[in-house]
């Protein structure tokens, strides 16, 4: 085959995949960015355009800076726990146990639920006095609480949830990592008196990296696009302690059918994914090592 001919072969083979991304990805984003820009179109009033008018109006939006607040603090509390937690339980069920299947397929239960019978099961240990929560707390002397329905420790039981579901999602890409390291790293440290933790810490870590890129990642994707379990289980409330910008974007544009406005909503939230997904990539980038 000529290199002219296996050049239009590979293109033709990227030609499906780029259509896709393509018309589900690009092209909805320029559409955004480009509705953003215009006002909301009403039955006797065509949209006009307005040009930074809509992203004006996310500084005098109390309930825009306290979407972002939830979800920084969202992102901060359940990215760091859901990673090393995961990175734990792959280091756990990596070694040669009883039930060791029994154990990832236990771990790995909660990724493979619907979103909205995760949210129902979590409802269950949520509900005030019949609660599983409250039930445990009662024996040891303590009332009921409406975990759900004070804004005190309704976003702190969104990331209990949240760590509970991706925690299994990531151990799967640190124990497939773990399973590609080689096991003469670790006879040799044995040889050369290397502990476990100096071990872990000098030679397992640093060849991890690339998988905790990946897991990075998407973690902070899926930290900024949670909206099933808030829809199911809270509504954004109360007083709108529980909603995070997906959700928020969800009720503007859907409930109060402001599209203009939760289009400019969208452009914040993707200029945020894309700068950090961006500061991930060249700040560990430098840090990794690939094989």
């Amino acid at each position: 085959m000529s290199r002219a001919k296996a050049t239009i072969y590979g293109w033709l083979l990227l030609l499906p995949a780029f259509v896709l991304l393509l018309a589900f990805t690009h092209w909805p984003a320029v559409a955004t960015l480009h509705a953003s820009l215009y006002s909301t179109p009403k039955r006797n009033r065509p949209s006009v355009f307005v040009g930074l008018e809509n992203f004006e109006g996310m500084v005098d939006d109390p309930v825009f800076w306290q979407a972002m607040y939830n979800n920084l603090l969202y992102a901060l509390g359940t990215i760091p726990a859901s990673v090393a937690l995961a990175l734990l339980m792959a280091l756990w069920v990596n070694e040669k146990l009883a039930g060791q299947a029994w154990l990832r397929l236990a771990y790995f239960t909660p990724t493979v639920l619907p979103m909205i019978a995760v949210a129902n099961i979590w409802l269950f240990f949520y509900t005030p006095d019949y609660g599983l929560i409250d039930q445990i707390v009662r024996a040891f002397g303590f009332g009921a609480t409406n975990w759900l329905g004070n804004p005190d420790t309704v976003l702190y039981c969104m990331m209990v949830m949240t760590v509970w579901k991706e925690a299994g999602f990531f151990m799967i890409f640190y124990l497939a990592a773990l399973q590609q390291m080689s096991p003469n790293l670790a006879e040799a440290a044995a040889i050369e008196g290397c502990g476990r933790w100096t071990f872990f810490r000098r030679v397992t870590l640093p060849l991890l990296m690339p998988t905790t890129l990946f897991v990075l990642v998407n973690a902070v994707i899926g930290a900024f696009r949670l909206v099933d379990h808030i829809v199911a289980l809270t509504g954004g409330g109360p007083n709108n302690a529980s909603h995070l910008l997906l959700s928020y974007i969800f009720d503007v544009a859907f409930r109060y059918w402001d599209t203009a406005y939760g289009a400019a909503l969208t452009v914040v939230l993707l200029a945020i994914l894309g700068g950090t997904a961006l500061f991930q990539f060249l700040v560990l980038e430098k840090r990794i090592h690939y094989r």
